[in-house]
């Protein structure tokens, strides 16, 4: 019976005294999360590009 009592009262608690955020708010958040994400992703396979080069370089000279 408790966890039938806790279901309703979440259930209530949800649809009546939570504010959520509107749809339109959301969509903008998502669409600025992942420009976000992406442009993580870009400096962070930059960041890769250039430091297997410059191993690369270093390894040639010491191989040599």
């Amino acid at each position: 019976m408790k966890l039938v009592k806790y279901a309703k009262a979440s259930y209530e608690e949800l649809v009546h005294k939570v504010s959520w955020t509107p749809m339109k708010e959301l969509q903008s958040l998502a669409v600025t999360v992942m420009v976000a994400s992406l442009v993580i992703a870009a400096v962070v396979l930059a960041m890769d590009v250039t430091f297997e080069s410059i191993m690369k370089a270093i390894y040639s000279i010491l191989a040599h």
